[in-house]
């Protein structure tokens, strides 16, 4: 495979990803109001020449190019989050900025850029004639991920019936080969009381006062070690292979967490005795954790133990509807996953990786001093849409995509056109390289 020709058609084509990527910034999309970016990028496929592009009832667009056995995903959600406090921003998140080498705007990295170098990945496998009787490449685009990350891929696989040989998440990296992630769920505890007047609180049952002995709680199983002397064991423990058989991808992706993220309560009044008390816990999940064990963490502990059955642990509900009215409910669980090194997949990138741009990160001027002080093969710190893919449902997923992390629901968000550009040869020559070894 001639990589200098795939570079040199990336770079070919820097000024059409770059107004893509500026169109999109353009239209605001949170979640299930994607719509109008949905048009957008179905206009750019066409416009490209895809061989089929279709539109599934949850919304997602679905991109093929070339005709072949293995279908190979390229996903990017389309959505973004709101743009917070106006005041933090420097410039229009809608409006955006462009310099010679960057593209600031509210989407940039998280993570319109990504799709915008899928969709000229694809066009390059065309163009160059890399497409065969091997492979077809998808390109996904799709919603809701910031609200319910995989949702979408749930609605693909279960629904629409597409099951690809692997999916390469498009979502920022810093230039590094991402193969996994902490899994994440949304637990919630419900504390019952009993409510008085507030001038006599001792005829009553204080809720918000249950509540807070559970908390404390909560904090010491994030914030304790795991010796055997203490009575809370903190997750930390799961780094340990005493405890945890699967303690050496635990290590990779860091320990899992937890911590309230909301509380609200009940009360007659603002004179009275709170009669009810909720919250909800943020818990990030490591390798050998699941959504069973997490909320057994939770009931098993001594605050809530205490007070028996007046709380009450269980796990979140999603069910909004999508920008097409479609409501697909599923519980609040997104899985931890992790693709081994020695995957197939793994060493396809790898290699791709390799042959185009050597064995270290790449980066603008900004970026490089820490992009290069960081390994090539990692993993990322937030939740994508790999917790569907191979989460539940046991696809391989690996993830390389342009733009940077940090710059993900911050004020100012920004992203790089040479990572436009790389991104998209990398994309272009994968499948290939994949299937030549496999």
């Amino acid at each position: 495979m001639d990589f200098k020709a795939i570079n040199e058609a990336a770079e070919g084509y820097r000024e059409d990803m770059i107004k893509f990527l500026r169109d999109l910034v353009k239209i605001p999309g949170e979640s299930a109001e994607e719509g109008a970016k949905m048009d957008r990028a179905k206009a750019e496929m066409t416009k490209l020449g895809f061989d089929k592009i279709e539109v599934d009832p949850q919304g997602n667009l679905l991109g093929y190019m070339g005709t072949g056995k293995k279908l190979i995903a390229f996903d990017g959600h389309m959505d973004t989050v709101g743009i917070g406090e106006m005041s933090n921003w420097e410039f229009d998140p809608y409006d955006g900025y462009e310099t010679d080498t960057e593209i600031g705007g509210r989407g940039t990295s998280d993570q319109e850029g990504g799709i915008v170098s899928a969709v000229y990945g694809a066009k390059i496998m065309k163009d160059l004639g890399l497409l065969n009787e091997k492979y077809t490449a998808l390109v996904t685009v799709t919603v809701q991920e910031e609200d319910c990350d995989g949702l979408c891929w749930q609605y693909i696989i279960k629904e629409d019936g597409i099951r690809p040989e692997f999916v390469v998440s498009t979502e920022p990296t810093d230039g590094g080969i991402y193969r996994g992630q902490r899994g994440r769920m949304e637990i919630k505890v419900e504390v019952k009381g009993v409510s008085c007047h507030g001038s006599a609180p001792e005829r009553g049952d204080n809720a918000i006062y249950k509540m807070a002995d559970i908390l404390q709680d909560v904090r010491a199983l994030n914030n304790n070690g795991d010796t055997e002397s203490t009575v809370i064991r903190g997750l930390v423990r799961m780094l340990d292979e005493k405890y945890n058989p699967e303690w050496k991808e635990a290590r990779f992706l860091g320990k899992g967490t937890v911590t309230a993220s909301q509380i609200f309560h009940s009360s007659p009044s603002r004179c009275a005795v709170a009669d009810g008390c909720t919250v909800s816990l943020d818990r990030r999940m490591t390798a050998g954790e699941t959504w069973e064990s997490c909320l057994d963490e939770i009931r098993n502990l001594p605050a809530v133990k205490k007070y028996g059955e007046d709380v009450v642990v269980s796990m979140y509900d999603y069910d909004r509807p999508s920008y097409t009215g479609l409501t697909y409910p599923i519980e609040c669980y997104f899985p931890t996953w992790v693709i081994p090194e020695e995957h197939g997949v793994t060493k396809a990138l790898m290699e791709t990786h390799r042959n185009l741009y050597g064995e270290e990160r790449e980066g603008s001027k900004e970026t490089i001093d820490m992009r290069k002080a960081r390994p090539l093969l990692d993993k990322w710190t937030f939740s994508t849409n790999g917790v569907s893919i191979m989460g539940r449902n046991g696809i391989p997923c690996i993830g390389f995509g342009p733009g940077a992390e940090a710059q993900a629901h911050a004020p100012n968000e920004k992203t790089w056109k040479d990572d436009l550009v790389r991104c998209a040869a990398v994309y272009a020559a994968l499948p290939t390289v994949y299937c030549e070894n496999n």
